[in-house]
């Protein structure tokens, strides 16, 4: 499977894309909130030869049926877990996580440790109480509400320049896929429960924060933390926070990128990320077969 497809989750119905050796080390790729699995299309081409790649969209974001339950990290991460089982999937993975994408791939390994072989956390949430003001006023009841009934094309245009520094990259394309996933059935609910749950007007929810990074550090794992100093959704100054919670961490900080590097720079993104997963499979021998007797 190298495009995407629909499986059943559950009875839920669940967007997924699947590319590479099925022998080779897996590497799940997990997107940010309001987005969809296609934020990793430029990754794939440069991360799948000596990787199997998984994304897929999770539940209630991008084209992906939401859960029964009310959305929380938890119940994303669940969604994520019980579809790696649908998939076959059950090796421990390196999992990439951009912005929401990194809570979630936290909370992964804190629900099943077993799965997680390292962590890639880009831009992630978790790391501070800043977050973009649109953000936060989505956290408003009756302005979340004004803001998500309509979605219009000016709106979602706005709202797609804001994770890049270089604002040409909210192509005509990814404003009409934007639309896309706002106008889906559970999209606005799921946006809305989630931001709710994370965050206020003030910013994000310290004790989520708290909460997660505690459990994180009981589960050790080689983490790569990569950060654009232009980033306007969760600033770049998180990194600090970062390091210091995780200070066995390898960390970096791209000079003129924003919130999604993985498409900003994509050929250095994946420089550093190939050079962290090499490193972290020679260290415990789950190296791709054409790689496995090289010195």
């Amino acid at each position: 499977m190298s495009t995407t497809a629909f499986v059943s989750v559950g009875g839920r119905r669940t967007r997924v894309r699947i590319a590479g050796d099925p022998a080779d080390p897996p590497v799940l790729l997990l997107h940010g909130i309001g987005r969809s699995l296609e934020d990793w299309a430029p990754q794939y081409p440069r991360l799948v030869q000596g990787h199997r790649l998984i994304t897929l969209d999770l539940p209630g974001f991008g084209f992906s049926a939401r859960s029964p339950e009310p959305t929380t990290l938890k119940v994303l991460a669940r969604g994520v877990i019980d579809t790696l089982d649908v998939l076959g999937e059950q090796r421990p993975l390196h999992v990439v996580g951009n912005s929401l994408g990194g809570a979630v791939a936290q909370q992964l390994l804190v629900l099943d440790p077993a799965r997680v072989a390292a962590l890639v956390l880009v831009n992630s949430a978790g790391f501070g109480a800043e977050v973009a003001l649109p953000m936060r006023l989505l956290a408003v009841p009756v302005l979340g509400r004004l803001a998500t009934r309509r979605p219009t094309r000016a709106g979602t245009r706005m709202s797609e320049r804001l994770p890049f520094a270089d604002p040409a990259l909210a192509t005509g394309a990814r404003v009409d896929h934007a639309l896309a996933i706002a106008r889906q059935p559970d999209a606005n609910a799921v946006l809305l429960e989630t931001v709710r749950e994370l965050a206020t007007v003030r910013g994000v929810k310290p004790g989520w924060r708290a909460e997660l990074t505690a459990a994180v550090v009981q589960h050790p794992r080689p983490t790569l933390i990569i950060w654009g100093d232009r980033d306007r959704v969760l600033p770049a100054r998180h990194l600090d926070s970062a390091r210091r919670l995780l200070p066995h961490a390898e960390t970096h900080l791209l000079t003129g990128i924003g919130h999604m590097p993985q498409i900003e720079c994509p050929d250095e993104f994946a420089t550093r990320v190939l050079a962290f997963l090499t490193a972290t499979e020679r260290l415990t021998g789950a190296l791709p077969r054409d790689t496995a007797t090289t010195p």
